[in-house]
């Protein structure tokens, strides 16, 4: 089944202690897992490395997010996007709103 969400698309987080959070995706997991930038920060520390002179430190990275926790975004309008699937005239499945019919 093909996916709702590609990479670069613009996203609004629906739930989770990120909700509201307006970003793009980083990156889509086989597992229904997204990155979103900027939304569900976690603390990452990081070892000291003195063979690279290099000290510990706490990094602050993206969390993943189910698929289903966000949904596309449309800026102009404000508002989430709801996708459906159908097939154009060459006979090749894309993405489309629901609302309007027009291609993503």
């Amino acid at each position: 089944m093909a996916n709702k969400f590609k990479k670069k698309d613009q996203v609004i987080v629906i739930a989770g202690k990120s909700k509201g959070h307006i970003g793009h995706i980083e990156r889509v997991f086989a597992d229904d897992y997204l990155i979103v930038t900027g939304a569900n920060m976690k603390k990452k520390h990081i070892k000291a490395d003195p063979q690279n002179n290099k000290p510990g430190e706490i990094k602050s990275v993206e969390g993943r997010i189910h698929q289903s926790n966000v949904a596309l975004y449309d800026a102009d309008k404000k508002s989430r996007i709801k996708v459906a699937f159908k097939l154009n005239e060459q006979n090749v499945k894309q993405r489309v709103n629901k609302e309007t019919g027009d291609p993503i």
